[in-house]
Order: structure tokens, then sequence, then C-alpha cells
């Protein structure tokens, strides 16, 4: 009997022949199977092949810290759909439905997630003509009907600069019965574009997946090509990309408790957040030259080191901007008007947190103890160990107050790696990727987990990347957060979950 799954750890390699090829109904059995156990869902991908499409399950079991990988063939231009027993793959059921115009049988809101027409030309979930271009946005939205009850559409335009989403209420008054999520403004086909690769372009690529996120993608992609090379990065490389992202985290994560703290109207925490958060981004500056860590991160270790000079000017900026944070956060903490609106606001339990598959801060704040750095550590974090950060409420304050408990540790992580920082080479060569194998990398970047999945040719060329950014697992989590809420907390929710929409567009 064939096993249902194949495990390997995080950025290991498996060569493809050795990859479970399973009957459809059996894939679906295992999957199934496996979420009853506790796995959850970190990828589900197509990849058209002659007979025509092959899926791939890449299950996370964070207990044993290894991953369960599964594909099978779908000849047929439809599966019975899993996710009325498994919420967690609704959305990927969609992405299959729209890339590759195969129809999940039984999926209960089937609809184009980022409205571009089927990349296999003669094969639409819904029966659109080649013609037929889909209008972003433009879409069957569920509503709610009765008296007094109205819709307010939001975006995607929006008043603050941020990125294009459209975000529909059904609402009676103030009262939130449904918000429903509408993206795709930002779809750029990135995924179609490392096909072939790697090339020139390929990491810059990776740097812009989401941009606030350029150091965490970067190391998923390098730990990518590490693995499929056969060679590690180096141990003060290793040291260097841990610095750079628990850098980016303490950027995102400041910033984000003064953006909480600007919608709540207090404005000490919110001001000297704003400055911090640039404190930060100046010290991955001083690291490499960009304040979003571009340039730093490449495939063999990293582009820029320090001598003892950077690095005590980096302890120095990192003990004062330290100081500085907890000052605000204390602040923030210890205002009651603050804390009336941060408590029982937008709760998300952890039984839905779990039935969703909510990753990072969003998941934590929950109960959830979901951390790749801690349950499938690569690179330094399998030397180091920084505590989990944990909160049971699952509302505004929980998402906020683990993220200080984050910034503490990650403030705690980069001093002891800035004082021990190992001696050698800072990066060593990269050689060819390895032919018809796959590879999987997971990093925690500052929203949650990254994964990254590439599948090589005999050449040893890309014949297929999948990217999952953490909002892609998260952005239903903030629609239920705001379930029975007012709809004057959604930006205070919004916030609290901060998710990325170009990283959703991919």
């Amino acid at each position: 009997m064939t096993a249902p799954f194949r495990t390997v750890a995080n950025g290991d390699v498996l060569p493809r022949a050795e990859l479970p090829r399973l009957e459809l109904g059996a894939f679906r059995e295992a999957v199934l199977g496996a979420r009853s156990r506790g796995r959850r869902v970190s990828a589900l991908f197509g990849v058209p092949e002659a007979a025509g499409l092959a899926l791939y399950a890449v299950l996370a079991d964070d207990d044993a810290g290894l991953l369960e990988c599964a594909s099978a063939a779908l000849t047929e231009d439809a599966f019975p759909s899993m996710t009325p027993e498994c919420h967690e793959v609704h959305l990927f059921e969609r992405e299959l439905a729209e890339q590759w115009g195969v129809v999940p049988t039984g999926h209960p809101w089937l609809k184009p997630v980022r409205f571009h027409p089927s990349y296999r030309p003669g094969h639409d979930a819904w029966d659109r003509t080649r013609e037929a271009a889909p209008v972003v946005g433009v879409t069957d939205f569920f509503r709610v009907e009765g008296e007094e009850i109205h819709e307010v559409a939001v975006g995607p335009v929006h008043a603050g600069v941020i990125e294009p989403g459209h975000f529909r209420f059904q609402c009676h008054g103030e009262h939130v019965y449904h918000l429903e999520i509408s993206l795709g403004y930002q779809h750029r086909g990135l995924e179609r574009k490392l096909v072939g690769g790697p090339e020139k372009r390929t990491i810059h690529y990776m740097e812009t997946l989401a941009g606030d996120t350029s150091v965490g993608h970067a190391t998923a992609y390098c730990q990518l090509l590490e693995a499929l090379g056969g060679r590690r990065a180096t141990p003060r490389a290793y040291a260097l990309r841990g610095i750079a992202l628990e850098l980016e985290r303490l950027a995102n994560h400041t910033g984000d408790l003064g953006a909480l703290a600007g919608d709540v109207g207090f404005l000490p925490t919110a001001s000297y957040c704003g400055r911090l958060r640039g404190d930060f981004l100046n010290m991955t500056a001083l690291l490499c030259g960009s304040r979003f860590g571009r340039g730093l991160v490449r495939p063999g270790g990293v582009a820029f080191d320090v001598d003892d000079a950077r690095t005590a000017e980096l302890g120095r900026r990192l003990e004062a901007a330290a100081r500085d944070v907890r000052n605000a956060a204390q602040l923030l903490w210890g205002a009651p008007t603050v804390m009336a609106r941060f408590e029982d606001t937008g709760h998300v339990t952890a039984e839905l947190a779990a039935k969703l598959g909510l990753v990072g801060p969003a998941a934590r704040a929950s109960g959830l103890r979901r951390d790749v750095r801690k349950t499938h550590p690569t690179g330094i974090f399998q030397l180091v160990h920084i505590p989990l950060s944990v909160a049971e409420s699952g509302d505004v304050f929980a998402r906020a107050y683990v993220r200080w408990l984050e910034i503490e540790r990650s403030i705690d992580y980069v001093r002891s790696q800035l004082r021990e920082l190992p001696a050698g080479a800072a990066r060593r060569e990269c050689p060819a990727l390895a032919p018809e194998c796959l590879a999987v990398s997971l990093v925690e970047g500052w929203r949650g987990e990254i994964c990254h999945v590439a599948l090589t040719d005999e050449l040893g060329r890309f014949a297929a990347y999948k990217v999952i950014d953490p909002s892609f697992h998260n952005w239903t989590g903030l629609a239920m957060a705001l379930r029975d809420q007012q709809i004057s907390d959604f930006p205070l929710c919004n916030k609290s979950f901060n998710l990325s929409y170009c990283g959703h567009d991919l």
C-alpha cells in the first residue's frame, strides 16, 4: 500500500519520483484525514500536465516539525470539493477553479479570487468565453435581505494611503451581520513569471511579492534554492538573515501599534511609534543600504557583511529604540480609554481560527501555538529559540499585545545576535538546482507563515513555483472578526490584522 504522504522537513528536497501520486478519491481522503489529525494546510495548488492537472498538497505537522506532501492527477474538469468538511481550503479551491478552469463541486461559495481568465484555454470553471474578460470586483456578493437591512460598500479606493480592496458590509443600523472582502486589484501574475527560472530578475520579484516583507520572502526563496542546490548558507549568513528578519518584524509591529493607537485617537503612542518604525527601518538600511532590506538576502548567504563598527552602531541604535518603544507601549497599555476600545472588539475564537487556518500573530492572539521559528525552525532558529508569544482572548487587544510581546523578544534576539555573530564568510556559492525535485520552504514572516514551493524540471529550472503569503490564510479571519460588531469597529479590526493586498494578489 502506498503511504498517502511523503514527509520532509522545512527546507528539504524530495525527488518528484518519490512523491506519492494518489487517486483523486484517495488524495481527498488523505487530506481530510490528515486535517482531522491536527495537520494544517500550508499549500494546495495545481500544475498543468499533459493528462490535465496535477494537484499538490503540503500539510504542516506542527507537533513533529514535518511537512506532509502528496499529489493527485485530475483528468476531468471537476473534483469533489473538500471545503464543506475542511473550511481551511475554501480559498485554495477557488484559486484552483480560477487558475485552471476546474470546478470543486459542492463548494459553498465558488467565485473568482483575482478576476483573471483561466490559464488553460478552453477550460473555465464558470463557462465564460475567452472574450468575456472578468472585471475585478464585479461578482455575486452575499446579501442579507430584510427590513432596514442595508449594504455599505467601501473601496477599492480608500481615503488613506493603502492598497486597493473592496469591503462590502451587510448591516442593520451600525450592526454588522456579514462582511465580504473582494481583492484582486493588484494581480500581477508573478507566480507564472517565475516558471522557467531562476534568472536575474527572480530575486527582485521575491523582494516585491509583498513590499513590507522583502526579507521574509527573499529568505524563503533563498532557503529553497539552497535546498535544491544542496548547499546551505554559512552560519554568519544565518545570523545576519535572522537579524534582518527580526528588524522587519520590529518595524512593522511597532508601526501597527502606532496605527492602532491612532485609530482610537491616542496620539502619544501613535506619534512615537511612527518615528520608531522609521528607526527600525533605518537599522535595516545600516545593514544593506535599503530600509526594506532589499539587496541583502541572496542565495548562499547575504550580499552585505557587517564590521565591528557597524555592529556597535546597530547595538547603540537598538538600545535607544528599545527604551523608547517600551515607553510608548506602556502609555498604550496604561490608558483605560484605549483598553475600553481594544478589549472584546473583533473577537475570533481559537476554534474558528483553527478552522480557518489562521497563521502568525492573528492565530497566536486566539491561542493557537503556531510559529514556524518554533515548530519548523531553519537557519539560525535551529540554534536560538525565541519564546512563543500567545494570548487567549482573540480580540483587538490580543492581536496588539502579541505584537508587543514579539517586539520585546525580537529586541532580545537581535541584541544577543549582535553580541555573538559567528565568524567566517557571509556568503558561499549556490550550485545549480537539482532536476526533477520538489522543495518546500517556510519562514515565519512578521504576518505569519510564508510558504514557497518549487518543482524543478529535467534541466533544474522551475517547472512551477507557488507562493502563499500569510495574508492568503488570514483575510477570512478579518471578515469573521467583524461579525456582530459595529461598522465603526472596522478600521480598528482591519489594523489589528494589517494584511497584505498585493501579497494575496500574486
